[in-house]
């Protein structure tokens, strides 16, 4: 119940920081915060250490806990090592992944078919995951699968901001349709290049990222 309720709550404030109420280098007020979304302070404390996992705040020993933004170009490179990185383990998953390994596939495209269809961006994401997680693991690297799940953490706040952009949903979709026929037929070099694009952020996708942020800001201001 406690994590469920700190997820719920670094959302909230994964969105708050978007939306610019939490500006880069702000301090984040423990008590306020527990005040705010009538909690104690152990689930804000969980929710920072969550954020703090994805680098979307800073905890600083003896002063505090504060929001921290990637410029554009931080933001473009994790992403652009992302894509690698997500292209290895499609390239290695391709020689090793097992049969339960891509029914389970087939079962978490099947869910994020079913939320795009209901427009449920965040139980999306939430599939969307699970699709990307069991790439990882049946790279059959763990040293990668584990570098790759760090980096994934860090991303996630901006990976799911994404997912809201118009149209990318539905564009999501297709490129898993793609991967997974590419995963059946055993061919790593296709799954690489069809997880790269999937997952890097560039030109008029990463234009429409950085304007929706802006624009998240510019309504509160």
């Amino acid at each position: 119940m406690e994590n469920r309720r700190a997820d719920r709550i670094a959302r909230e404030l994964e969105d708050l920081i978007f939306a610019g109420e939490f500006t880069d280098g702000m301090r984040l007020d423990e008590v306020r915060l527990a005040e705010r979304f009538g909690v104690s302070r152990t689930p804000i404390r969980e929710a920072f250490q969550k954020l703090s996992l994805s680098g979307m705040v800073e905890q600083l020993p003896r002063r505090g806990v504060f929001v921290r933004h990637p410029g554009p170009v931080e933001l473009m490179e994790m992403f652009e090592v992302m894509a690698e990185l997500e292209a290895a383990c499609g390239r290695m998953a391709a020689r090793r992944i097992t049969d339960p390994a891509l029914e389970q596939l087939h079962e978490a495209n099947r869910k994020c078919r079913d939320a795009l269809e209901a427009g449920e961006a965040e139980t999306y994401y939430s599939e969307n995951e699970v699709f990307h997680f069991l790439i990882y693991s049946q790279s059959g690297n763990r040293f990668l699968e584990e570098e790759t799940r760090k980096l994934h953490r860090r991303l996630k706040p901006y990976r799911r901001k994404q997912l809201l952009l118009r149209g990318r949903m539905k564009q999501s979709m297709a490129e898993h349709e793609a991967v997974l026929k590419a995963l059946e037929d055993g061919d790593g070099d296709k799954v690489a290049e069809t997880l790269r694009p999937h997952v890097a952020v560039q030109g008029e996708r990463f234009k429409d990222l950085m304007s929706s942020m802006t624009n998240d800001v510019q309504k509160i201001g």
